[in-house]
């Protein structure tokens, strides 16, 4: 399948992984860049530059197809040395980086001078339109279903993809709801070039997760996930755990005057307890509320290949046979 996602970054499949904190290491972006999608590495789940450029040089090693690297602006309790990682990938001949959270405005020069393609993850009409006029190649546009953060506006994406569509120049990916042929097929269908999947790719055999969080993703339903951190603007999607009630009961005590310091032990240092440790209920973790359609733990590549044949499938057999009057097997399955 051809797109303008697929021609961009030169990739098989307009298939990307999302960054994600404690998943993005070499073998995850390699499994996926292998599979022909695109891998991401996440850039600051390595605690230095120097890790970074370890990371993608160990990601070298395991493919030769393309991947980037995830760099999230975030309110953090430290705040990263964002030109030094961004060193350690243009000298690590990384030519892709998806940007997330805060505007990468003030960095597009140091990446555009590497050679690098952007891609900015928006929550927003607003936002999108700001990534293409500040110089971004590619827009990922996050619905409100979206593990982590999906912004203050609460836009899902049937509505917030046909927008991006109307107003956005430059292509742009669906994330948010993304699990299988049907959330590509629909997001091609509202605009979108192709999808980024976060959550799905966790539960994948090559995610380099503890079984406890595949387990955990399989076991949950789309009731399962929780919005936190909305009254300091912050709003973060996690999968519900005794930790994320804990916060919350925090949360409805505090009411407006919650502070960040408030909420410390519940997200701070989680992902390696969750991660790594396999506690499920050490706190609060992104979970997208597609966990609902997550049912198997196949390999990446399985994956992958399982949602471009149904893709095909999809196109070529139910959605054309809408348009012959004497489909009668549509009709029912309609």
């Amino acid at each position: 399948m051809k797109t303008a996602i697929t021609e961009l970054f030169g990739i098989e499949h307009p298939i990307i992984q999302g960054g994600m904190h404690y998943v993005g290491f070499a073998e995850m972006a390699a499994a996926v860049s292998n599979a022909g999608g695109l891998g991401l590495i996440t850039g600051l789940t390595q605690r230095t530059p120097e890790l970074l450029a370890k990371e993608i040089a160990r990601c070298r090693d395991m493919t030769d197809r393309p991947f980037g690297v995830n760099l999230t602006f975030l309110p953090t309790f430290s705040a990263p040395p964002y030109p030094e990682y961004i060193a350690a990938i243009r000298e690590g001949g990384v030519r892709i980086v998806e940007t997330a959270g805060r505007s990468p405005e003030q960095y597009m020069p140091a990446l555009k001078a590497g050679g690098i393609k952007v891609i900015h993850k928006c929550t927003s009409v607003r936002h999108s339109l700001k990534a293409e006029q500040i110089g971004c190649d590619a827009v990922s546009v996050d619905g409100f279903e979206c593990g982590g953060h999906p912004g203050e506006d609460d836009m899902p994406n049937m509505i917030l993809l046909p927008r991006a569509a109307e107003e956005l120049k430059i292509p742009f990916v669906a994330s948010g709801g993304m699990a299988d042929a049907r959330s590509l097929v629909a997001a091609l269908a509202m605009g979108a070039a192709g999808m980024n999947m976060g959550t799905r790719f966790i539960a994948t055999k090559e995610a380099p997760v503890h079984e406890n969080v595949k387990k955990a993703l399989v076991a949950a339903s789309e009731l399962d996930t929780r919005l936190v951190m909305r009254a300091l603007r912050n709003t973060e999607r996690v999968l519900n755990n005794q930790g994320v009630e804990h916060l919350l009961e925090i949360e409805r005590e505090k009411g407006k005057s919650l502070k960040i310091d408030d909420i410390h032990d519940q997200v701070a240092g989680v992902y390696p307890k969750v991660m790594i440790d396999g506690d499920m209920n050490a706190g609060a973790w992104s979970c997208g509320m597609v966990v609902g359609l997550i049912h198997d733990i196949p390999t990446v590549k399985e994956l992958i290949d399982r949602i471009m044949a149904d893709a095909e499938r999809l196109i070529r057999g139910r959605l054309t046979g809408f348009l012959d009057a004497d489909s009668e097997a549509n009709l029912k399955v309609a």
